[in-house]
């Protein structure tokens, strides 16, 4: 029987570790261009917390344009640490989650994946509020209509069935949203300026008598993006990549744009309008600002930017990561589309109006656990396997992840301990809790662990047995928990999955 028809002949399979839209992804089944993603990068770099950092920059004495300096290379720095862990995507086509099976076990994985699963809902939420209140002020102004709790669900739903539709979905609708975001952010610029300018005020020669440091706003700006720089293979596994490419360079380009230049570049306009605000107004929320004074068409075109922005960044760095997680802690019973509901539900179960109040505790003790668990993925993925990852064996109860009883003992100490003493030092967090889970695990497995569990793919050092993409193959579900790597060719006749 022909590899093709094997497959097809499988159909959908689900058992307590396999899904279908947990499967690794072939090769013929990521759509999504460079430039699509790089558009949504500048959809999901538009957050509230951005113009608060900005506005804390200039308020402690940094001048603005050292502010928009520092915020863009600590994203660029963000962004490369991006660009390793997008390789488990890119080269293995793996989910967060199931990737988090190799150096926390079968059932270790649900403990930190959910960590970061629920922060992403609860994001969600968040955003989606933030949304509402801008789709609240557009129904006020042509309706007559005051009740934002109706608008939260109508763009929860929203935004629900359009990242349920699937990855392509998503893509289209940054594609759309972000250049309009980059065009109105530009434009909330030139008003602000002229507000400043209004008041006598340079903004470029603003000079405030805080005490604001360079590191203390590099690290707090590390911190934002530690969720999304440990669960970005979730999107990587889509995007376009070259089948046989052993440069590291080549095989990951297509993030390159997204991750190196729409982030930091987009974080920096960001902390820079945040930044202005607060110098011409004394209020570091650029949009609370030009929504007092606004009226008619350009108040309706700064309300249209904060729903873009909420909706962009939701798809891709809350609902997608926040589904994925869901149906790797149940996927015998809880497919991709059921998990996005679950996902709305509980970013709403999280109460995000009374969030927002605390939104900067939130992020810094998230910011602390999810950091250690970035360290151990890194340590796991290029020291201790060097790229060759058994991928077979994340989907059997029997096989090397199972570790003890589902559980790998290394993994759960090394991020329990680097994200409590994280935690302890909330602004320093980043900085200590990557580094110290990246060493912990490694002593951890080299010492005792690796001694009673052997890893067939280390012993293969340099070969090709267990890579996928360098190799110019993908990682294929026959059926029945059978794998096998095969070519494009090979697999040509498989219907591509764009809804996850």
């Amino acid at each position: 029987m022909a590899v093709t028809e094997t497959i097809a002949r499988s159909g959908p399979v689900r058992d307590g570790l396999i899904e279908e839209s947990i499967l690794p992804t072939q090769l013929n089944q990521r759509p999504i261009s460079m430039l699509g993603y790089a558009w949504m990068f500048v959809g999901i770099a538009v957050i509230i917390a951005g113009y608060s950092l900005g506005a804390a920059g200039v308020g402690g004495g940094v001048p603005l344009g050292t502010v928009m300096l520092t915020i863009f290379a600590a994203n660029l720095l963000i962004g490369a640490i991006m660009v390793l862990s997008a390789d488990i995507g890119t080269e293995h086509g793996l989910s967060f989650a199931v990737y988090l099976r190799a150096p926390f076990g079968l059932h270790g994985t649900h403990l930190p994946a959910m960590t970061r699963g629920i922060v992403a809902a609860a994001w969600f939420g968040v955003q989606t509020y933030l949304g509402a209140l801008a789709l609240n002020g557009i129904g006020q102004y042509f309706l007559g209509f005051d009740n934002w709790a109706v608008w939260y669900v109508a763009f929860a739903l929203l935004q629900v069935i359009n990242t349920a539709t699937g990855i392509k979905s998503v893509e289209r609708l940054a594609a759309l949203a972000a250049p309009a975001i980059i065009a109105i952010s530009i434009w909330m610029y030139f008003k602000l300026e002229g507000i400043a300018q209004t008041e006598g005020i340079n903004i470029w020669n603003f000079d405030a008598t805080g005490e604001m440091t360079l590191v203390v706003l590099f690290i707090a700006n590390l911190g934002f993006w530690s969720t999304l720089a440990i669960d970005i293979p979730n999107l990587t596994r889509f995007v376009r990549t070259e089948p046989g490419a052993r440069s590291f360079f080549r095989r990951n380009r297509g993030i390159m744009l997204g991750q190196l230049v729409a982030l930091p570049v987009t974080q920096a306009l960001i902390a820079g309008l945040g930044a202005v605000s607060f110098i011409a107004t004394g209020n570091w929320n650029p949009v609370e600002v030009i929504q007092g004074e606004g009226q008619g068409l350009s108040l309706i075109v700064l309300l249209v930017l904060v729903v873009l922005a909420q909706w962009s960044t939701n798809n891709s760095a809350n609902l997608i990561p926040s589904a994925l997680t869901f149906v790797n802690l149940a996927p015998r019973v809880i497919n991709y589309k059921m998990a996005v509901a679950l996902a709305g539900i509980a970013g709403t179960l999280c109460f995000p109006w009374a969030l927002l109040d605390n939104l900067f505790v939130f992020l810094s003790y998230c910011g602390a656990f999810l950091s250690g668990i970035g360290g151990i993925m890194i340590a796991d993925y290029y020291v201790l396997r060097r790229r060759r990852l058994n991928v077979p064996d994340l989907y059997r109860a029997d096989g090397q992840f199972r570790y003890v009883a589902g559980f790998n003992p290394a993994g759960l100490i090394a991020w329990i301990v680097a994200g409590t003493i994280a935690a302890l030092v909330s602004d320093y967090s980043f900085v200590i809790g990557f580094p110290m889970g990246f060493a912990l695990y490694l002593v951890l497995m080299r010492g005792w662990v690796m001694a009673r569990f052997v890893q067939a793919e280390c012993a293969a050092g340099a070969g090709d047995e267990f890579l996928a993409t360098t190799a110019g193959r993908s990682w294929v579900h026959l059926g029945q928990g059978r794998f096998d790597r095969l070519t494009p060719a090979e697999t040509a006749g498989r219907k591509g999955r764009e809804d996850l």
